[in-house]
């Protein structure tokens, strides 16, 4: 019993790495794409 619930902990802790993961790449091209659309308005 205690192995299965330590698999279990464990693949809960890599999906929630890897939502984290998605979510740090979105949110720096978002902010990589406001920082394209300063620079081409201020040409």
């Amino acid at each position: 019993m205690g192995k299965k619930l330590l698999a279990s902990l464990a693949l809960l802790g890599c999906l929630l790495m890897a939502g984290c993961a998605n979510t740090v790449a979105g949110a720096g091209e978002d902010i990589s794409n406001v920082g394209n659309a300063i620079t081409k308005s201020t040409k």
